[in-house]
């Protein structure tokens, strides 16, 4: 368990016997650089490791768990629920130097890479061989593999191919007791429990990921890329459930409000319908006949639902910019408000417009303002709501509006997070979704692999479901 009363200077001196002294930091200055991710909490770091290796790695996890010292990895720091934010006294292991690609097999279509490789420049780093990593969260330029790893992140392009656990055939992995184990392996379908599929998504609680194998998919021989807009945001939201309903599959199918409109089309210029409520980014990729075949489809379920203009990419350049467009969105809100809250709920896909219109009016009723743009083609959904924190009192409407959000959304036959993870965000909303029974079987799988609690603790599980006394999982609890 962890020490409660932890002689940093002590942790710091044996980190230092085992690594190098300026791989070791402990200056204020640093400490407080590395006290919160991307989201809107912090913590306290203790110490932050700068690890180059597994046995660097290895070192900094086995002195915590000699000397019982909450621990986490911390990759770019990209996350928005609080799964990065250390605990008190914490060593943070910084993956952001291990960031090398080992190899690359293009016959087989897999390549080992260590944790701190940028998602983005996976893709760009093989591209020369006609294939990329499919996973692309909108923070692809600047998110790792391992935090893909760990939040089981997903991203626009996601809808056909599936979310990053589809896309990790194995892992070397620091275990909490310091321990190296291999999970799964490059067959894609190895012998005995999946224990790969097992730690993706399991935001740092089951140790740390030093060399990923990843699935690398092959470049479509043809792509569309569509934007239409709708005077309706209940119109453009129906029309993704037509479209799959029919049997199409897109590549990737997003939905951007008139307000997320306006903000973006400030920032890239790409004119952008901002008179309209609503447009959906849809691209299909596959074999010209086919992509052909589908475009003329979603062409007629699109007038059938009212649709105001369609615009289809003529280029590679036009296509680049329409997701300029997409993946700006974040940033270019500071053109209408300081601040922003963002969520990360998914609801099923016919459940959408009904949802949406809960959420305009929730954030109505408190006072504040709600951009919207999100995967629609999963149901994944991203309310970003405005404020500017200055004001006094603000930040309470902010985050009573944002738990409503997330009722509505569970109450919809949805779930608490599609790709961002539980964090600390989301961890005391868990009974939300889970029973008593569900999150003691989660807890039973925790302790499995970290007896002690001390691989990134307090998060994703409420404390009484990890605190109190751990009983054997009965059958049919939710894992």
């Amino acid at each position: 368990m962890i020490d409660t009363a932890i002689d940093l200077d002590a942790v710091a001196r044996a980190l230092r016997t085992r690594l190098r002294h300026d791989q070791v930091r402990d200056s204020p200055t640093l400490r407080n650089l590395y006290r919160h991710d991307a989201s809107n909490m912090t913590g306290s770091a203790g110490i932050v490791c700068f690890a180059e290796s597994t046995e660097d790695v290895q070192a900094c996890v086995q002195v915590a768990a000699d000397m019982g010292v909450p621990f986490m990895a911390r990759g770019s720091g990209t996350g928005l629920a609080g799964g990065a934010v250390p605990p008190p006294d914490a060593i943070v292991i910084s993956t952001t130097k291990m960031n090398k690609i080992l190899s690359v097999d293009e016959v087989n279509r897999i390549a080992w890479v260590e944790p701190g490789v940028l998602n983005l420049d996976l893709s760009k780093q093989i591209a020369h061989l006609g294939v990329h990593f499919a996973p692309d969260p909108s923070s692809q330029q600047t998110c790792s593999i391992g935090g893909n790893v760990a939040n089981n992140s997903g991203g626009p392009h996601c809808l056909a191919d599936g979310v990053t656990n589809a896309h990790i055939h194995g892992m070397e992995v620091v275990l909490p007791d310091g321990s190296i184990s291999v999970l799964g392996g490059e067959e894609p379908e190895p012998d005995g429990l999946d224990l790969r599929g097992v730690f993706v998504g399991s935001e740092g609680m089951f140790g740390v990921a030093t060399k990923i194998c990843v699935r690398l998919m092959q470049n479509p021989p043809d792509v569309a890329t569509m934007l239409m807009d709708f005077g309706s945001v209940a119109e453009g939201a129906n029309l993704v459930s037509d479209i799959i309903a029919s049997g199409i599959v897109p590549a990737a199918v997003e939905m951007m409000d008139q307000l997320c409109l306006i903000a973006v089309e400030e920032f890239i210029h790409a004119g952008l319908p901002v008179d309209q409520a609503a447009a959906l980014l849809i691209e299909v990729v596959g074999p010209p006949a086919g992509v052909a075949a589908d475009v003329e489809r979603i062409f007629e379920l699109a007038s059938a639902r009212g649709v105001g203009t369609i615009r289809v990419a003529a280029d590679d350049e036009e296509r680049a910019l329409l997701w300029k467009g997409r993946k700006s969105a974040f940033g270019a809100i500071a053109n209408i408000m300081p601040n922003y809250y963002l969520h990360d709920t998914v609801v099923p896909r016919h459940k959408l417009a009904e949802v949406l219109d809960q959420i305009y009016e929730i954030v109505e009723r408190h006072d504040l303002r709600v951009l919207n743009v999100f995967h629609a083609g999963d149901g994944n959904l991203h309310p970003l709501i405005l404020f500017d924190g200055s004001v006094e009192g603000v930040s309470e409407r902010v985050h009573a509006a944002g738990r409503e959000i997330v009722k509505a959304s569970v109450d919809a036959g949805g779930v608490l997070s599609g790709e961002h993870g539980i964090g600390l965000e989301k961890r005391d909303l868990m009974p939300l979704m889970f029973s008593e029974t569900d999150l003691s079987a989660q807890a039973d799988l925790r302790r499995a692999f970290d007896p002690q609690l001390i691989s990134n603790p307090d998060k994703v599980l409420p404390n009484p479901a990890t605190c109190g006394e751990i009983h054997s999982a009965p059958e049919g609890a939710w894992i």
